[in-house]
């Protein structure tokens, strides 16, 4: 055989290996239990993911292909979702009562997605009844691959504390409560990573990745180290320009990752994490710990002194860096913002009302309940009667507070400005999963 037909059939299978080829795939079993821990110092009931609390700690690399069992041994249906991945072209596996079923005590769920384009820090948590407040909640942590750059050198070492407010009360208790139209109470305490103090260890003269999730019900936190600065470098996959901060409130449903240069006397530093806009203040403690320290950690860092406007500058603060790559080669800033015109406006605004004498919570006068059957697949299969997509109006209108499964319809390829209007007097956070989004006021 001559020399260039050789080549000419190497080039060949090259190219059906390149066509062929795949994303990784990584392969998970989870169990989901019911088991006992004391967060507070109180034996509680709590929900365990293969017999951890919290569960385990999802790493995998941009475009990895995720094929999770999910075994749901709790006495009630269950779902988990995937907090910020974007499931494109694969909704269905959002894991929500809107796009999936649940999981029956007893049987099993195979989720299939694909980190597809994403860099940064996310979660998961259950997202059905309460069962968030009894643990079930883990970290994602998606890697660049090699040939996509970050905007920062790479740290030294990676440190993930998964924050927020812990109630004693059980998961069952406070669903009893919300059904009969009450609030919920406040929390009792916050945990780090299921605990009310950790550990953590670096050395002197190093930078470490802080990736911070608010996993909490209800209550907003700050979170600051003891005579350390923060930069910021990553919000839910995004890479904001990267300002220095002395301490972060962390709302809601929020990721954020920071580095922290170990630039200090070796000694041992204390690390807080404490609710905010709340009464009391609620605190959960950890220690930086360098190595070559002999020195115990003394004294704690200062709480924030600002309040609710303080905290809202300090958001208007993160910003997108439209220089920087994003998962692909290519910048985030794709387009020409300031000369977009959106098709369309939508008000949203949240309130507190009674409706049947019961309190509920509502957007534009619409509080929602939960279908039988999964809105996807309503819509999938065209089965009538399952939503409603004319009940939520663009504005509020200050009418007759009602309950619906209701839907707000859009066009693809539309460019939609919305508009959160709180009229209540705690801070709200807003979850839109999936999505990233061009804030503007």
């Amino acid at each position: 055989m001559s020399s260039m037909w050789l080549s000419a059939l190497v080039l060949a299978v090259l190219s059906l290996s390149m066509v062929n080829a795949d994303d990784p795939y990584r392969f998970y079993t989870w169990t989901v239990t019911y088991g006992n821990a004391s967060p507070l110092g109180v034996p509680q009931q709590v929900i365990l993911i293969n017999g951890r609390f919290p569960g385990p700690q999802l790493d995998v690399v941009t475009n990895d292909n995720i094929i999770l069992n999910l075994i749901n041994k709790l006495d009630e249906p269950f779902l988990l979702t995937w907090n910020g991945i974007k499931q494109r072209k694969n909704s269905w596996q959002d894991g929500v009562l809107g796009t999936n079923c649940p999981i029956p005590p007893n049987s099993n769920y195979t989720y299939k997605f694909q980190t597809k384009d994403q860099i940064g820090t996310y979660n998961y948590f259950p997202s059905t009844k309460m069962h968030r407040a009894a643990g079930g909640y883990g970290a994602i942590n998606v890697y660049s691959r090699p040939r996509i750059p970050v905007p920062y050198p790479t740290p030294d070492g990676d440190f993930t504390l998964l924050v927020g407010d812990w109630f004693k009360t059980g998961h069952k208790q406070l669903q009893g409560i919300l059904d009969s139209g009450l609030s919920l109470p406040s929390p009792n305490g916050v945990l780090i990573n299921g605990q009310t103090h950790s550990y953590f260890t670096g050395d002197q003269g190093k930078t470490y990745k802080f990736r911070i999730s608010n996993m909490g019900l209800s209550t907003s936190i700050n979170f600051r180290i003891q005579g350390h600065k923060m930069k910021l470098v990553e919000c839910e996959g995004s890479h904001p320009q990267q300002n220095m901060y002395e301490s972060l409130d962390v709302h809601v449903g929020q990721s954020v990752s920071v580095l922290v240069t170990l630039n200090q006397t070796p000694k041992d530093y204390n690390m807080v994490v404490s609710t905010r806009f709340s009464r009391p203040v609620l605190k959960a403690t950890a220690v930086l710990h360098y190595s070559n320290s002999r020195t115990p950690a003394s004294g704690m860092p200062a709480d924030p002194n600002y309040q609710y406007h303080g905290s809202m500058e300090q958001a208007r603060t993160f910003r997108w860096n439209l220089t920087a790559n994003a998962a692909r080669p290519n910048p985030q800033g794709s387009f020409h913002y300031g000369t977009i015109t959106p098709k369309r406006t939508i008000v949203l605004a949240n309130s507190a009302v009674l409706i049947n004498g019961k309190r509920r919570y509502a957007v534009n006068g619409v509080s929602y309940v939960n279908a039988d059957t999964p809105l996807k697949l309503a819509d999938y299969f065209n089965i009538a009667g399952v939503f409603s997509t004319n009940t939520i109006q663009d504005m509020p209108s200050g009418g007759v507070n009602t309950v619906a499964t209701s839907v707000v319809t859009t066009n693809l390829h539309d460019f939609i400005e919305v508009v959160f209007q709180n009229n209540e007097n705690k801070m709200q956070s807003w979850h839109l999963d999936g999505y990233d989004f061009w804030v503007v006021g």
